[in-house]
């Protein structure tokens, strides 16, 4: 189910820069019980990527009550928010662009995402690299052309996430998840200021760290550096967190940390 600009239907205008240039950004939200998690973090993070990306103004309460209202009386489920400069200019540019484009959309619960909880999962390299562009760096924007052929080469294999490198070979991320790594009592999460995308849950589990008998650590590491990781965990908004049994040829027992940080996400 889709409303655009607060109308429910499934058309957007061909104009659309959204459509045109990948021009915009977006976050996916879960719901539950009717309510969306962390749904102050997902405005806050609209509203910043809309800054860093000089879009028009936006009614951000118009945008709130929109999602507040795609989420009533479902017991789980996905709300997704998409924030696109709308339509106008000339080619590439901006100009004329005085009004963005609201989408707002509901889906059902990846119900695997469960059964991953509980099993674990498997992290397979892709030969795909992200860009490094400290521009864009953090952000999720709509171009997602690298995932795309991520996930494309992902589904060719038997693995249930990706591992990603840049382009000069350090670890970034996953696919459409955030990655953490555990050696003792320190914790290990990849520098976002060159690719990536900084999700929330990322976000919710760096405040979890704070303070606890564990230091994190913002690290540019080649993907050898999981080779003696005692535990390794991904994470993003929906799943939210999720141990990894295998990375590569690297196994993973452990779930020491998983387990101090699954109550509170």
């Amino acid at each position: 189910m889709y409303w655009i600009n607060g109308q429910q239907h499934d058309a957007l205008a061909p104009s659309d820069r959204g459509l045109q240039f990948g021009d915009g950004c977006f976050t996916t939200a879960r719901v539950v019980e009717g309510k969306i998690d962390l749904l102050p973090w997902h405005i806050e993070r609209l509203q910043q990527s809309a800054q860093r990306l000089m879009l028009p103004a936006c009614d951000w309460d118009a945008l709130e009550y929109e999602m507040v209202r795609a989420a009533e009386s479902i017991p789980q489920g996905v709300v997704k928010a998409i924030l696109t400069r709308g339509s106008g200019g000339r080619g590439y540019s901006p100009k004329g662009c005085e009004h963005p484009t609201r989408i707002v959309s509901r889906s059902a619960y990846p119900m695997h995402y469960l059964q991953w909880r509980e099993q674990g999962i498997s992290l397979a390299l892709s030969p795909v690299t992200l860009a490094r562009h400290p521009l864009l760096a953090g952000l999720k924007h709509l171009n997602r052309l690298e995932q795309v052929l991520i996930r494309a080469h992902l589904d060719q294999t038997a693995a249930d996430e990706a591992l990603v490198l840049d382009t000069a070979g350090m670890l970034v991320e996953c696919c459409a998840a955030n990655l953490f790594w555990r050696k003792g009592k320190s914790v290990f999460t990849p520098d976002l200021s060159q690719a990536g995308v900084a999700g929330l849950m990322r976000r919710r589990v760096i405040e979890l760290l704070a303070g606890s008998r564990y230091s994190l650590h913002y690290v540019s590491e080649p993907l050898e550096t999981l080779a003696d990781a005692e535990e390794v965990l991904v994470s993003n908004a929906l799943m939210p967190l999720l141990p990894v049994n295998i990375a590569q040829s690297w196994h993973y027992s452990s779930r020491q940390l998983y387990d101090f940080l699954r109550p509170h996400c």
